[in-house]
């Protein structure tokens, strides 16, 4: 089965008050990138996450994905549970997906937590994604995750494991890639949604992700400096914040929401 451009995407819905809408990473999904933390979310927030094309239970896409696609299917999702305001949470490609839905509509969104995220590939990103989509449509999946486990790990957790480990990490990642992980990785590489910074006008976190092979940290620098209203958090971690330091992550978008909670 293919995705067509009305299909609605696989949902997840937890918890009770204030909306936080989920926008995933590239090759993740909700449960993915968020199940480690989404019991302290959803203690406190309706929380509303939607799946990409070819991640969870959302058909794979026979076209080419876009920004606006996604954000229109979080907004519908959103009307759905009768959420008519709500922040936004984006983790890595889902940063440029949230900053394209708060651009797009202002008045709903309460407040931005962007965490190892960035506005446009750089070439480094742009490259590793390149590597990234030729490996899956190679069928290498082994070496994939491999190379994944390099560009994703902070060094001292890569130094950490063991040969066993890294071969058994590997082979377990291998094995719950997305179908839909060519799209969503062609898409890191067109995304640009710089020229929404500068009129971003609700609260933003930016959670830097300082220990992050993948998307470096200047890159996530220079998006929260073209934010009026950012406030940057350093977290010493790699590109998997939900691995690596979840209850750190957890604890700093939990208590910027909470600062900026509208009763």
């Amino acid at each position: 089965m293919t995705m067509t451009a009305s299909t609605a995407f696989a949902r997840t819905v937890r918890g009770s008050g204030p909306g936080l809408l989920l926008a995933h990473g590239a090759g993740g999904g909700t449960e993915a990138n968020y199940g480690p933390i989404m019991e302290e979310l959803s203690a406190r927030h309706t929380v509303v996450g939607v799946d990409y094309p070819g991640s969870g239970a959302t058909p794979k896409a026979d076209q080419p994905l876009e920004i606006d696609g996604l954000v229109d299917q979080l907004t519908t999702a959103a009307d759905a549970q009768g959420l008519d305001t709500f922040a936004v949470s984006g983790y890595s490609l889902g940063g440029a997906v949230a900053i394209r839905l708060a651009a797009r509509h202002p008045e709903r969104v309460t407040a931005l937590v962007l965490s190892a995220t960035f506005a446009h590939a750089d070439t480094r990103t742009s490259l590793a994604a390149s590597v990234w989509h030729q490996l899956f449509e190679s069928g290498e999946h082994t070496v994939l995750a491999q190379y994944l486990n390099l560009m994703a790990l902070s060094e001292p957790v890569l130094n950490s494991l063991t040969p066993a480990q890294l071969h058994t990490a590997a082979e377990q990642l291998a094995a719950n890639l997305p179908v839909g992980t060519p799209e969503q990785v062609d898409l890191v590489r067109r995304a640009d949604v710089r020229g929404d910074l500068a009129g971003i006008a609700v609260p933003t976190l930016v959670v830097v992700t300082t220990a992050d092979p993948l998307i470096s940290p200047t890159l996530q620098r220079e998006l929260a400096a073209a934010i009026p209203t950012a406030e940057v958090a350093e977290l010493r971690s790699g590109h998997l914040p939900f691995a690596e330091r979840p209850q750190e992550w957890a604890k700093l978008i939990g208590d910027f929401l909470a600062r900026h909670r509208k009763h």
